[in-house]
């Protein structure tokens, strides 16, 4: 695990010490080796920086930027598999100096190509640069486990691993793309391609960005996309060889991630994605895997003793920490640097703790995401079917008399908690008459016409993956496409980004095993009928899960992995809350409607109706503003 970073200058102004910054201010991804090289090339000057985290391989030998030939490569990740691609290229001739994945890589790209990547299980961001043929290459694995990101204003390319890097670039400019912003408070987090800085982009997932240095030019391509897995036929497999072949998958994509010369060990919520990690892999060992859990001062948030439980069950060594407002005000004022851009999903705050409580013991830690998109997990996709179920007459008519009514001025729902937004949701809801738009209005805090009125100015609205249209219509089955659309959107840009950074700030490397692309690609073949059985959400994994862990353990209300901020911000966050989003602080950054903002939290604090993430999302972003945009 790595940090990547570098740039291509067409204007050949920047250097080695630019490229250093740029690496070196990543120290936290890799802070047991370095490289920097630069690179003269007749149009431009290349450089490429990597800090190195060891993980395999921790002699020398995985020294990078690597050559060979007319290649030279930076990368960020893990090819788990990387053994069994060194023995094929070795019958095609290929000697090996050193025992890391990285040189493997490199050698496969010069055997195959790009076509390497199909035979590569594993998460991985890289660049390559290709001498011969005058160009360059940027990678992002399938699911997007690693991140990168680009700036490109037509005459200087900046990519990293994290966007700190790109600032460090006196080319860079920080301009505030107001259109993201409005995404990111809308979901609380901004959905690729688009950053929170204008004409920066996240290199998507399943994509390869060549950088053609003759003709100046960038074209972008996908190699790998989850919606050609869901547009195959449905499985005809029995239920029980889908569950016999979903556990076979499960083995051996965790044993996979298991592949290390570093200790190893698990984060355990007490779930039963977590749980599944912890069960297979400690069933498969001769030793006592590492368990790892945050638990909560509030009795209603703490999963701790439930976890305990299991770990208990299965054998595991395991270590908790419990939690309290004072953990949190220190880790608060630690996201801003951690997530160099706007970020809001509350569970930041213990899965950066989870993550330091595990930096003292392991170097590698196994986290569960994904385990709601495959298995069909979250209660938001059985209310996106059952709002729409309706004959589309009848939901625009319900729209229609909703439109005519203002939510304010309906008695006593307009003081249930959150009614106005509520409101606005389900008419959307019925207007589009689409499970799939459903979705996308659940997932949000606050709705597009909403954002209007916190903003000082119209933001233009960006396409998102929550939009897809002709791209879904040959989906299996309505389930399967909010799990496909799911799968682009929350957990990639949400998810996938509050791990790798919260495990990397520690210099601990994140690995999801639920996301082996041979499990998701079988996963998406599977019917909805499987998925959600009798009422049960997750009906196969649970089935697996409980060969391993009796029922009577699992078998619990669904509790989701986040901080209790709503006690928090009432209380020892409260003065936090009132200083970030005081009028004059609002006003510096020249984009909110303060009076709105302070009216939302007035009523806030006076009876709690009003949702604490809507908050949270402004506050987030005036930490994001005082560390990035302020202190320049």
């Amino acid at each position: 695990m790595c940090g990547i970073a570098g740039f291509i200058d067409f204007s050949k102004k920047s250097g080695k010490d630019i490229l250093q910054h740029m690496t070196d201010v990543m120290q936290h991804r890799g802070p047991n080796d370095a490289g920097y090289e630069v690179h003269e090339h007749p149009t431009a000057t290349v450089g490429l920086g990597q800090r190195r985290l060891s993980i395999l391989d921790l002699s020398s030998g995985g020294h990078q930027p690597m050559h060979f030939g007319q290649y030279t490569i930076i990368f960020n990740g893990e090819i788990y598999n990387f053994k069994e691609i060194k023995k094929d290229l070795e019958k095609l001739g290929y000697t090996f100096q050193s025992g890391s994945d990285t040189e493997v890589l490199l050698k496969g790209y010069d055997a195959w190509k790009e076509q390497v990547l199909d035979r590569c299980i594993g998460m991985f961001a890289f660049v390559i640069y290709d001498a011969r043929q005058d160009q360059v290459v940027l990678c992002r694995d399938r699911a997007g486990v690693k991140p990168l990101y680009y700036y490109w204003d037509g005459q200087t390319l900046l990519f990293g691993s994290e966007l700190k890097a790109l600032c460090e670039h006196p080319q860079f400019r920080k301009e505030i793309d107001v259109n993201s912003l409005s995404l990111f408070l809308q979901y609380s987090y901004i959905p690729a391609p688009y950053t929170i800085y204008r004409q920066t982009r996240k290199l998507k997932p399943g994509h390869l960005l060549t950088v053609h240095l003759n003709r100046q030019e960038l074209q972008e391509l996908a190699y790998w996309n989850v919606l050609d897995a869901y547009h195959q036929p449905l499985t005809n497999l029995s239920q029980h060889e889908v569950i016999q072949h979903t556990e076979m998958l499960m083995k051996s994509a965790y044993n996979y991630r298991m592949v290390a010369d570093v200790p190893v060990g698990v984060f355990l919520s007490g779930g039963y994605d977590s749980a599944s990690v912890a069960a297979i892999l400690q069933a498969g060992s001769g030793s006592r895997i590492k368990t790892f859990t945050i638990g909560y001062k509030e009795k209603q948030w703490d999963e701790s003793a439930e976890a305990k439980k299991i770990a208990r069950h299965l054998g595991t060594d395991h270590t908790e920490w419990i939690v309290g407002p004072s953990d949190a005000l220190e880790v608060l004022q630690q996201l801003p640097e951690i997530y160099d851009e706007p970020f809001a999903d509350n569970s930041t705050v213990p899965t950066t703790l989870v993550s330091k409580l595990a930096s003292r013991q392991v170097k590698v830690a196994l986290s569960a995401d994904g385990g709601d998109e495959l298995f069909a997990g979250y209660n938001k996709f059985n209310q996106s079917l059952r709002y729409t179920r309706f004959s589309k007459r009848l939901q625009g008519l319900l729209s229609h008399t909703m439109a005519m009514l203002n939510p304010e001025l309906i008695p006593y729902f307009n003081k249930q908690y959150n009614f106005a937004s509520r409101y606005e949701k389900m008419k959307l809801i019925w207007a589009s008459g689409q499970p799939q738009y459903a979705l996308k209005y659940i997932s949000q805090y606050l709705t597009e016409s909403e954002v209007n009125h916190y903003l000082q100015v119209t933001p233009d609205k960006y396409r998102t993956n929550f939009d897809l249209n002709g791209e879904l219509n040959e989906v299996n089955d309505p389930l399967n496409k909010l799990l496909a659309i799911d799968y682009k959107t929350f957990l990639v840009d949400n998810n996938l980004v509050k791990v790798d950074r919260a495990t990397m700030s520690v210099s601990i490397e994140g690995r999801e095993p639920m996301l082996d692309h041979r499990l998701v690609e079988f996963l998406a073949q599977v019917p909805a009928s499987l998925k959600v059985k009798d009422n049960v959400n997750k009906y196969i994994l649970k089935t697996i899960v409980h060969k391993y862990i009796p029922p009577s353990l699992m078998d619990r209300p669904k509790r989701p992995f986040i901080a209790p901020l709503q006690e928090w911000f009432r209380d020892e966050l409260r003065e936090q809350m009132q200083y970030y989003l005081a009028p004059g602080r609002l006003n510096k950054t020249g984009l909110f409607n303060a009076p709105h903002v302070q009216q939302l939290m007035n009523r806030y604090l006076l009876d709690g109706k009003v949702s604490h993430q809507k908050l949270w999302n402004i506050l987030v972003f005036q930490l994001w503003y005082n560390r990035w945009m302020e202190k320049l």
